[in-house]
């Protein structure tokens, strides 16, 4: 791809195709329409189309037209925001995890706020990609307070769920905070997630405390939006006024 304009237009694609906005087999519009709404040239749109076709999101039959291939590809991963931590500890053991780094260092200023450390303090820093089907969806780095990290080895680590692994050493679950928005891909983790630098990610930021108060795990994570998302379910107050997370019915 040359163009600046061929990228943006390839971008838009993309996130047509992975937001369902295009159903796999569905057609695209022709070169020429698609040349008339970004207001480009048809020799620019092909290279947004070859772009795409290289990774196997669409195909282009000749005499046809450009048609969505999903054929084969993992379907994105749906959690629920509401359970969030409930469904990690599922995922854990549905997926596979690549164990990118291990070790301890010096808590940056964030994560030491966010957990409740002082100046200084040492964590267990990790980093792992985890996958479906092969296919890596997740980035995610986690700061660990040194006491618990020295409760499991890297081996620990690299077979197991970490919220698992808490567990084991003795501390309850019992809060977290969370928030989402949006980060853009560097270089080491554009390669991890097999993308393009500068690609849009799902970034979430998470802090999980113990029945004491105590901030056991502070993790940031980062997903790619074709093949992670986010939902809630939500309900009405009788007043009509608020809405809250659906509660669900356990059997």
């Amino acid at each position: 791809m040359e163009s600046s304009k061929a990228r943006q237009i390839y971008l838009v694609l993309r996130d047509r195709i992975a937001g369902g906005h295009y159903a796999d087999k569905a057609p695209l519009p022709v070169e020429q329409d698609l040349a008339a709404e970004h207001g480009v040239s048809r020799a620019t749109v092909r290279r947004a189309l070859a772009a795409l076709e290289e990774e196997s999101l669409i195909t282009r039959r000749q005499g046809s037209g450009t048609f969505v291939s999903l054929d084969g590809k993992p379907r994105p991963i749906a959690a629920d925001f509401s359970d969030a931590l409930a469904h990690l500890t599922a995922m854990g053991r549905a997926t596979s995890v690549q164990l990118l780094a291990f070790g301890y260092e010096e808590a940056p200023a964030t994560v030491a706020d966010a957990l409740g450390l002082s100046p200084g303090a040492l964590v267990q820093r990790s980093v792992r990609v985890r996958a479906i089907e092969g296919a890596p969806f997740s980035y995610l780095t986690t700061y660990v307070p040194e006491a618990v990290g020295r409760t499991y080895a890297e081996a620990d680590l690299a077979s197991k769920p970490l919220l698992a692994l808490l567990e084991r050493s003795g501390h309850t679950l019992a809060r977290a905070t969370q928030s989402v928005g949006a980060q853009l891909a560097a270089p080491d983790v554009a390669a991890a997630l097999d993308i393009e630098t500068g690609s849009a990610l799902i970034a979430l930021t998470r802090t999980v405390f113990d029945e004491a108060g105590r901030g056991i795990e502070h993790l940031a994570a980062l997903y790619r939006p074709d093949r992670y998302v986010f939902r809630m379910e939500l309900q009405r107050d009788r007043s009509g006024a608020r809405w809250s997370p659906a509660l669900r019915n356990e059997a």
